[in-house]
């Protein structure tokens, strides 16, 4: 595999990009009221859009909802690739330390253990849209302090994944306890989060969601040479200078914070992750992270406003779980991937 992309994977770049830009004003343009695309460019550079509701739907609906799924599938793609070249694993993923198990057990307490948590919060000021978030910050926050407590202590990279692992197990039999015992309601309500959405964000909570994700992917660029040199294993790393507990350390630090961030706004979202970092290996033919965390992030952006766009049903006033639509077209690509590519983990070794 070279380092370097090749004039193919220069063309691949482009398409992308290009790519981005068409889905990202289909998205908005598709849903229950389609709207044609001339009018969502006009609204995109401020020009006079023929109908007002059509500005209204286009500003405070589709607009946020294509952001988030831009900003989703590039945080996702780029913490699935940081743990797989941490674990030297093509099986890792962003929620791998049990980060998103956190966020599920934090919105599982706000909705499963009673609504005192809601009242609570009620009469301190926060608003209902801002109670499940701040339910799975908080559980992504405890889980975070635990790993990054447990990352401080022990130098071995495998056992960091299996008490990761571990703790993810944890939280999810915790959930399941809660879930027993609940009403049915109140199961209902939780599961329908755990399928994911990207339409629930306003420009408000966006205010929190684009700085946090925006600064979590710079960091993630800053460590291409160190995850380069991880690549080729911890001893050689060292050689090179490269302090492994601190890099470890900065590594979680960023994926937490943006798989975190991730699913306490938009919910758990599966296959993502996994999946976008190789078939951006598969279509750029390149191992180096100066290239790849920017390629991710632009495939991930483009493979999530695809699922968004099927997600919607055009012409449909029904929206798919966002989970649904990810994990269909996800697992066979990434079987087909395997198949086409048996030395997949020739890239981790």
């Amino acid at each position: 595999m070279s380092a370097n992309p090749s004039r193919k994977s220069v063309i691949f770049l482009v398409i992308i990009l290009t790519s981005i830009i068409f889905l990202f004003i289909l998205n908005i343009s598709l849903g229950s009221v389609s709207i044609p695309p001339v009018q969502v460019v006009k609204a995109l550079f401020g020009l006079g859009v023929d109908r007002v509701t059509w500005t209204n739907i286009i500003m405070q609906f589709r607009i946020p909802k294509a952001i988030a799924a831009l900003l989703v599938g590039s945080g996702l793609g780029i913490c699935g690739l940081l743990m797989q070249t941490l674990f030297r694993n093509p099986l890792a993923d962003p929620f791998i330390l049990g980060i998103n198990a956190g966020a599920s057990l934090g919105v599982a307490l706000s909705i499963l253990a009673g609504m005192w948590l809601g009242i609570i919060l009620t009469q301190a000021g926060i608003a209902g849209s801002w109670i499940l978030t701040i339910s799975a910050t908080s559980g992504a926050l405890i889980v975070m302090l635990i790993v990054l407590t447990v990352s401080a202590r022990i130098r071995d990279t495998m056992s960091l994944l299996i008490i990761g692992l571990m703790i993810g197990s944890g939280t999810s039999a915790i959930v399941s306890i809660l879930q027993f015992y609940s009403k049915a309601e109140s199961i209902q309500a939780y599961v329908i989060w755990s399928f994911g959405s990207l339409g629930g964000l306003t420009w408000k909570e966006h205010l929190v969601f684009i700085p946090v994700l925006l600064t979590g992917i710079f960091f993630s660029w800053l460590m291409a040479k160190p995850l380069n040199a991880l690549l080729l294993g911890d001893p050689y790393a060292e050689s090179l200078g490269v302090n492994i507990k601190r890099t470890r350390l900065k590594i979680i630090i960023i994926t937490s914070l943006l798989s975190g961030t991730i699913t306490a706004f938009c919910g758990p979202i599966a296959f993502i992750g996994i999946a976008v970092p190789h078939i951006t290996r598969l279509l750029f033919k390149t191992s180096d992270h100066r290239y790849l965390l920017p390629l991710v992030g632009a495939t991930g952006a483009a493979i999530m406003l695809c699922c968004d766009i099927i997600a919607q049903m055009p012409g449909n006033e029904f929206t798919l779980p966002i989970n649904a639509v990810t994990s269909i077209l996800g697992a066979p690509l990434v079987i087909w991937i395997v198949f086409r590519r048996q030395d997949i983990t020739s890239s981790f070794s």
